[in-house]
């Protein structure tokens, strides 16, 4: 049995955290903490091998993979670094999915292992690769040096340094193909106390929002957001739909009721994806089903049954005109269109049908997703439709994971206080942009 090599000082630091991300777990509240509760901000970045979103902000360290729906922050660790007993708070913490019944460490990998019932021993959580899911393996509960900005929603501020609790990652995850080179680790963003945005709100208090604008910043806390030239916060212009949750996976899910698709400018009827009954609802029991957002899913996936109607609605509408032609396929994409018989609109990428999220109650409008982030320039001469279909083995999953392509460029604010998803739309034209932050104010 391997033993503890706890280091008390290093842990200290990380005790009220370890308090509140329990409390949380327990009881899904937010969490209150002392000391300077400015909003953070960080940095975004693009891998154009993997086209996975990376954040910097692990001292001294390469970047980490961003993973919406990932539990914890996983990453390379040194040698003599600190560890949890297995019956600290901050190992209930990392497990307390699995004693709730949501084996995340199956699906996810934030189940913690317990050695032989001994909880002197040294904690273990389970880290994945975000990408395949399917490799995990087990390495220590430590904590990282990190430090982001403080902002004011508009400009970053003072360096902010902050201790948070995750699992060294195995070496074999560190070499993965899937994961961009140069990077350490993953930062998990998902329904979970050891995620890190819920680290965050609980060590700054000051709630648990947060938001990404791909690629370009994440901002943690609640502020205004200033992007660009545009100059109105945008967080009193943006619309908000309720979000949902499944037991299974830590994902933020869409109360999606229908997917129809329609021209943007000219007066024809729209087509309404003829989807099987209750295609889309998430299972409150089971986990499947719903629709869900992801930062390591490159492109839309559907499941095969909605992925059937809704390329048969976006096709016949593309055709109605007469004058848009088809091009063979290019893997992994089915419908592709030659852009000479295609025009380009000056603000928003091709004059092409928009497809339309269509929200159930609560939400203020449908989420729209217009041509710069639904086609994709996959050849010469050929604009595909950026939607996939998902694989046999999907039956038990999500019915539509919404891909990192479909929101570039578009502002997502996660409100886990109020349940909510503000969302502004793809974001060309109006003088705000994901890239517009600004880091470069004087400190």
């Amino acid at each position: 049995m391997r033993r503890l090599r706890f280091h008390h000082l290093l842990a200290v630091p990380v005790l009220l955290l370890a308090a509140a991300v329990v409390q949380e777990c327990a009881a899904q509240g937010g969490a209150s903490a002392g000391g300077d509760h400015a909003p953070l901000v960080s940095p975004l970045a693009k891998d154009p091998a993997t086209s996975l979103y990376t954040i910097s902000i692990k001292d001294g360290a390469g970047p980490l993979v961003v993973d919406l729906a990932g539990p914890l922050v996983w990453s390379a660790c040194a040698s003599g670094h600190p560890t949890f007993p297995c019956g600290s708070a901050e190992c209930d913490a990392a497990n307390c999915w699995h004693q709730q019944g949501r084996p995340w460490h199956q699906d996810y990998g934030a189940g913690a292992e317990v050695d032989g019932g001994d909880r002197f021993c040294a904690c273990t959580a389970r880290p994945c690769d975000p990408v395949t899911r399917d490799r995990c393996a087990p390495g220590d509960l430590t904590t990282f040096a990190m430090s982001a900005n403080a902002t004011d929603g508009r400009n970053a501020l003072h360096p902010v340094a902050f201790q948070a609790v995750g699992a060294c990652a195995p070496d074999q995850l560190l070499r993965s193909r899937s994961l961009p080179a140069g990077t350490e680790g993953v930062a998990g963003f998902g329904r979970a106390p050891l995620s890190l945005p819920a680290q965050l709100a609980a060590r700054r208090g000051f709630g648990r929002r947060f938001a990404l604008c791909l690629p370009g910043v994440a901002i943690f806390g609640d502020t205004p957001i200033y992007l660009g030239y545009y100059p109105p916060d945008l967080m009193t212009t943006i619309a908000s739909t309720p979000l949902a949750a499944s037991p299974k996976s830590g994902g933020y899910y869409l109360p999606v009721e229908a997917i129809s698709v329609s021209w943007p400018n000219w007066n024809a009827p729209t087509a309404r994806a003829a989807l099987p009954p209750g295609a889309l609802e998430l299972d409150a029991a089971t986990g499947r089903g719903g629709v869900t957002l992801s930062t390591v899913q490159r492109y839309t996936a559907m499941r095969s049954d909605v992925y059937r109607a809704f390329v048969r609605a976006f096709n016949e509408t593309i055709s109605t005109p007469g004058y848009v032609k088809p091009m063979p396929a290019v893997a992994p994409f089915e419908l592709c269109y030659d852009t000479f018989s295609l025009r380009r609109v000056r603000v928003l990428g091709w004059d092409v049908p928009s497809i339309r999220l269509e929200l159930g109650a609560g939400a203020s409008m449908n989420w729209t997703v217009a041509s710069g982030n639904s086609m994709v320039q996959a050849a010469d001469r050929t604009l595909c439709l950026a939607v996939v279909e998902m694989g046999p083995g999907a039956a038990h999953g999500a019915a539509v994971v919404i891909g990192g392509y479909q929101v570039e460029d578009n502002l997502l604010v996660f409100d886990e206080d109020k349940e909510v998803l503000h969302f502004s739309g793809l974001l060309w034209g109006s003088g705000a942009t994901c890239s517009g932050f600004n880091f470069t104010a004087p400190q």
